[in-house]
């Protein structure tokens, strides 16, 4: 049946139903009674401000609130472990704000590292993987020096798809065999996307104001549509990945998680800076900013021109169907939109699977080295075997993707040099930039993906639409916020476009969402009303 033959009546209740807080169905009354429900960085510094609490009343309370919920009530296995020194960290902060001290917009605000993001305090970092058990980094992350610096206070860190997502067939996101399968906070029995699980489901959930999630290809933008919240994916180079489980030199990054485009910005500049042990970060020199808010600019759409990314058009009707009410809103705001229905070529894809399956090898590799004589496991052979060992970590979907890396050679392999650079070729020179060039377009658009599907640990993840690639495999930025719902379950509207591009991207975004302001807390329904 073509969308076009359903009345629009129909097609309305379809997108909206059950998307109102009705209060009928929630899974726990919690949410009604957190001081800090839904708040925004903005108004916790002003609370600071006013003396109206401390750094140590917040930081109590989102234990408390990771406790009841993600421990206690609907248990999202959102966090794999909180930071024992959360609190100490807390205290401190508080004194240096009696001493008139405030480090910026980030001191005092509550912070989830995805747990593939190194720390050398107590706790682990496995990656999600029972191998990287009791594993301990001999120094923090670039990223979490920089979260120290600013004052945020890391409390715990989040569960992830395994190995982000790299590992196997028929993998469920959310799912690791440390932390279990993480569960979507709008409807419990529904996938929360990957690999950055947790640390979408812990901000959508109010567990936590910030969450720093990684990319690779979606596991930045995919969990954040999926659990209604802005995501944003920058430029590779802007942020630094030393001490972090690798996956692709030239695609991984790490990026903010958070309610409101404001406060992703307000950690994007937090996280920024040359950093020697990542050489990704010297392209940034002059390009990088240390705060991205001076961008939160309503009225920013007027006079842009933007793609509209058609080629997940007439995947899912209800998506279509939301997609044109944000592209009529973009209009109305006095952008332009022209339709684009292809931005590259189709081998792309294969390209940079190759070049991801190198990088892979190598990047783990040196990983484990990089923990000194006591790593768990040393290299990627160690690795796989371990798993066909271990009573958990094969049960539910196989780890071919690993078998695939080790077979491959180093990084001075032809094959490698010659994926690599026609993948970039093909994507940057002769797919974004000259689609936008010609175009004269300031941002694509397109629906960051579909409303989450129900987790199934035996056939894996139903992906219906997603348009994270364009923007992962050249390694530009991609900001994604709430775009509507369908049958209560968030869909989010991607923003894309040339590297480092992020000043524009946040503006429009920003825009974009304060015109619509789409984000409701999750209600925690344990499945949807009519599969009761």
């Amino acid at each position: 049946m073509k969308n076009d033959s359903l009345p629009k009546i129909f097609l309305l209740f379809l997108i909206t139903a059950f998307s109102c807080n009705n209060g009928e169905k929630k899974g726990t009354d919690s949410a009604d009674s957190f001081r800090f429900e839904e708040y925004t960085i903005t108004q916790l510094q002003q609370g600071y401000d006013n003396s109206e609490f401390t750094v140590t009343d917040v930081v109590q309370a989102y234990l408390d609130r990771i406790a009841q919920i993600d421990d206690e009530g609907p248990v999202l296995n959102a966090v794999i472990q909180v930071n024992p020194d959360a609190l100490t960290i807390a205290a401190q902060l508080d004194a240096e704000l009696r001493d008139g001290k405030k480090r910026g917009p980030m001191h005092g605000v509550p912070v989830l590292l995805k747990d593939n993001i190194d720390t050398h305090d107590q706790m682990e970092t496995t990656a999600g993987s029972r191998a990287l058990t009791g594993s301990h980094p001999l120094q923090d992350s670039y990223i979490a020096i920089k979260l120290r610096e600013a004052g945020a206070v890391i409390i715990g860190k989040a569960n992830l798809s395994e190995w982000a997502n790299f590992r196997g067939n028929l993998s469920s996101s959310g799912w690791s065999g440390v932390g279990g399968q993480t569960k979507n906070p709008y409807v419990l029995d529904r996938n929360p996307c990957g690999s950055s699980s947790g640390s979408g489901v812990a901000v959508s959930a109010n567990l936590t104001m910030i969450a720093i999630g990684t990319e690779t290809n979606g596991s930045i933008v995919c969990p954040a549509t999926a659990n209604g919240i802005v995501g944003i994916k920058p430029t590779v180079g802007l942020l630094s990945r030393s001490g972090i489980v690798p996956i692709s030199f030239t695609q991984d990054t790490p990026g903010p998680m958070g309610k409101t485009v404001s406060d992703a910005a307000a950690a994007l500049g937090a996280m920024t800076g040359i950093d020697p042990n990542d050489s990704k970060t010297a392209a940034s020199e002059g390009k990088y900013l240390t705060d991205y808010t001076t961008f939160l600019k309503e009225g920013g759409l007027k006079g842009k021109r933007l793609g509209w990314y058609t080629a997940a058009r007439g995947a899912h009707f209800k998506v279509d169907t939301l997609m044109q009410h944000a592209v009529d809103f973009l209009k109305s705001q006095g952008a332009e939109v022209i339709e684009i229905d292809n931005i590259y070529s189709r081998e792309v894809g294969s390209l940079s699977f190759q070049v991801m399956l190198y990088e892979f090898r190598d990047g783990l590799n040196k990983y484990f080295a990089s923990l000194g004589e006591n790593a768990p496991v040393k290299s990627v052979e160690q690795l796989i075997e371990f798993n066909r060992n271990d009573s958990i970590e094969l049960r539910f979907y196989d780890q071919e993707l690993l078998i695939e890396a080790q077979k491959k050679g180093d990084l001075t392999s032809q094959e490698y040099l010659e994926a690599l650079e026609k993948m970039n070729r093909l994507v940057r020179d002769e797919g974004i930039d000259k689609v936008m060039k010609e175009h004269n377009l300031d941002a694509f658009i397109a629906p960051t993906g579909s409303p989450a599907w129900k987790t199934d640990l035996v056939n894996g993840d139903s992906y219906t639409v997603s348009s994270s690639s364009p923007a992962a495999v050249a390694g530009y930025p991609n900001i994604t916020v709430p775009m509507g719902y369908v049958d209560g379950l968030p869909v989010g509207i991607s923003f894309f476009g040339r590297a480092w591009s992020e000043p524009l991207l946040i503006e429009i975004a920003y825009s974009y969402e304060q015109g619509t302001k789409f984000r409701k807390a999750p209600q925690f329904l344990p499945t949807l009303p009519y599969e009761d």
